[in-house]
């Protein structure tokens, strides 16, 4: 059996050819199985005492743990933040060579349809209308209440909860595609407690990540169920009830099981970029159609007002004011919804930005779907305000009273020309956000369900399938336990272990990225040994002529050339390095093997008694022929490269061409480097 030793937590990595293939995780399945059925019967069988039961536990949650919610949300965001401006924003989500597998646009895509699910298309318009009619603590119906209630809205979908997505999604691809741990929530507490992610604490941690995620995507497509229900009900006269909706949820996860086993390049990357233009469609439609100049001119504003509150809002509890249920029902619910929901989209978010920095990763996370939020939830909330205010009263009593909050919506497209065209655009686009949430989420509960093979790898099919119709099975109990009102209290209860998760999560990622720095650190101070000892020309036996290294940069060697090179030099010099490793004591081998790519590779691997053993990699790589130098490339004339790689992944340099002695001296470079990184970490207590 080959082994691929490249895992910077120092431990040995079996070859993917020889491990089994993905197979269940019953630590992890079986009690979340266990809880989500058992919630399912709970609401079939006793719906009015599973409602009153949750009802008492969200004003418990919601008296001794408000403050705690919205403390740990400004947190995170912080948090986040300062990781992009900071020293560790050039780090990459992956080894050093690694590139991002998706085009910036699809990635795009793909982050915004499933971390946004069908409910904010009909928040939109319920929100700020609710707020502009029942502010929590300004005057109702003010042009100061209409300026607050837009904004309240886009602080609840905003760069606050896109913050717990990003902490989520960056620590679970740090650890899993530079740390090669699996792609799990466990994986993140690797630095607090080792081993131990392997035990008990672990299967409890994804446990708590599987609840939240199952909870959280149920909560958000059962709204989209209901919603869709109602637009049926407006344009085609299908009677509301849960006949339609069960209907609707097996239409929908039919949809999504074919979506998630298809994978994410065929399915999921598809269904999202349709899902973004039809949403983009629709809301250009409305803008162009209605009060452009007055809807431009809100947007505008509405930058501004958030700029200017969100301040005050990312912090505020009421303490000095009562505001009834109000916090329930918005803020706390919005930040536990965001909570339940930071395991999957984290997951999703991980598995497709594999070689992005952390720079482009929070950029991108903060950025890309918020603008989307603010052109979405400006043009509509504004719409559905200015209709108030210009004295629309069919469409103030239908919003006001309306006890379903897609309600506004449809009402609101009723004063747009072509309703019945628009309207069914609206549900087209509503169903395929209820899509792109359900097949992410059982994806990313088959994946913290499974033991996989590699992180490249995804959960088998059996089991996706089987979490996307127990969503829709727990989606359907909920919605007969008490409508929306149900599973707005499921989520905030859910919600809360899973924060303290993610305290942990922040904690275990900061302490990785310090060692982060400690070696870019360690390698600047060994720099002055590095070059004192080098080979010169003052001994013949090392001294190798300049001339010889213009050859070398301008030759481009075939395969055949790269192997004998490997044979000759390669493999004597790694081998008479580790010779003398193990004379002073430290257990050193010299291994050949083939990475993900089918390409070999041989690597020095130092035990040197530490946590993170000394790796140097010589891994063969085929490139296009530069045209420079008089050379240029002929057709798809390609040459071998020999590039280092080291437990962060490639360096990017060509050693192809080096003497024996330049080779050692390459190694012993990053030798030295590796154990003043080691000393820099153990003085740091790191």
């Amino acid at each position: 059996m080959s082994t691929d030793t490249t895992g910077s937590t120092g431990r040995v990595v079996p070859d993917p050819a020889d491990v089994p293939a993905s197979r269940i995780n019953l630590p992890v399945f079986v009690p979340s199985a266990v809880i989500a059925l058992a919630m399912t019967l709970w609401c079939v069988v006793a719906p009015d005492h599973a409602f009153s039961t949750m009802e008492s536990w969200v004003g418990w949650v919601s008296t001794w743990f408000g403050w705690f919610y919205i403390a740990l949300t400004t947190m995170v965001l912080l948090f986040v933040i300062y990781l992009g401006f900071s020293r560790y924003g050039s780090v990459r989500l992956g080894p050093e060579h690694s590139k991002p597998e998706f085009s910036t646009g699809a990635w795009a895509a793909m982050l915004f349809a499933a971390g946004i699910g069908t409910d904010l298309m009909f928040f939109a318009v319920y929100e700020p209308v609710t707020q502009y009619l029942a502010p929590p603590s300004t005057q109702a119906e003010t042009v100061t209440a209409a300026r607050e209630a837009t904004v309240w809205t886009l602080f609840h979908y905003g760069i606050s909860g896109w913050g717990m997505y990003a902490l989520m999604g960056m620590a679970l691809a740090y650890f899993a595609y530079r740390m090669n741990l699996p792609l799990a929530v466990r994986s993140a507490l690797f630095p607090l407690i080792g081993k131990k992610v392997d035990g008990p604490i672990g299967h409890a941690v994804d446990t708590a990540a599987v609840i939240g995620t199952i909870f959280g995507v149920a909560t958000s497509l059962g709204i989209g169920v209901v919603s869709l229900n109602v637009g049926l009900n407006v344009v085609f006269g299908i009677p509301q009830g849960l006949a339609t909706q069960s209907a609707l949820i097996v239409l929908a996860v039919a949809i999504a099981t074919f979506s998630a086993v298809s994978g994410i390049e065929k399915g999921i990357k598809r269904i999202s970029q349709l899902n973004v233009l039809l949403a983009i469609l629709l809301a250009v439609y409305v803008l162009v159609t209605g009060r452009t100049a007055y809807l431009l001119n809100a947007l505008v504003l509405n930058v501004g007002d958030y700029a200017r509150l969100f301040p005050d809002m990312t912090m505020q509890t009421f303490a000095y004011e009562d505001t009834g249920d109000w916090m329930s029902f918005w803020t706390l619910f919005f930040w536990a919804w965001w909570i339940a929901w930071a395991a999957f989209v984290g997951l999703f978010l991980a598995r497709i930005s594999r070689g992005r920095t952390i720079k482009q990763f929070v950029a991108g996370t903060m950025i890309i779907p918020f603008s989307y939020i603010l052109m979405w939830v400006s043009i509509f909330g504004n719409a559905a305000i200015g209709e108030i205010r210009t004295g629309n009263a069919d469409f103030a009593e239908a919003a006001a009273e309306a006890i379903d909050p897609s309600e506004g919506l449809w009402a609101l497209l009723q004063e747009y020309p072509a309703f019945p065209v628009v309207a069914s655009l609206a549900i087209l686009v509503g169903l395929l956000f209820y899509v792109t949430s359900a097949d992410s989420g059982a994806l990313v509960m088959g994946n913290l369900t499974s033991r996989l093979r590699s992180v490249n790898d995804d959960s088998s099919a059996g089991l996706r399938i089987f979490w996307a119709v127990t969503t829709g099975a727990l989606t359907l109990a909920i919605l007969a336990a008490g409508s929306i009102y149900a599973l707005q209290y499921a989520t905030v209860i859910v919600g809360l272990p899973f924060a303290f998760v993610m305290l942990a999560v922040m904690w275990g990622l900061y302490k990785a990225l310090s060692l982060e720095g400690h070696m870019a650190d360690s390698r600047r101070s060994a720099l002055p040994g590095a070059l004192s000892g080098r080979s010169s020309a003052a001994d013949p036996r090392r001294h190798v002529p300049w001339q010889s290294r213009m050859r070398r940069v301008m030759t481009f060697p075939t395969r055949a050339r790269v192997e004998e090179f490997v044979a000759t030099v390669v493999v004597p010099a790694l081998e008479e390095v580790s010779v003398e490793l193990r004379e002073q004591g430290v257990a050193a081998e010299v291994a050949s093997l083939v990475d993900e790519t089918g390409e070999p590779a041989v690597e020095l691997v130092a035990d040197v008694g530490a946590a993170l053993a000394f790796h140097y990699k010589v891994q063969r790589r085929t490139a296009p022929i530069p045209a420079y130098g008089g050379w240029a490339p002929r057709g798809n004339d390609v040459y071998c490269r020999l590039e280092v790689h080291l437990r962060d992944g490639g360096q990017e340099y060509d050693v192809m061409g080096y003497s024996h002695t330049q080779l050692i001296d390459d190694v012993l470079d990053q030798y030295e480097r590796h154990l003043e990184f080691l000393r820099r970490a153990d003085d740091a207590g790191l």
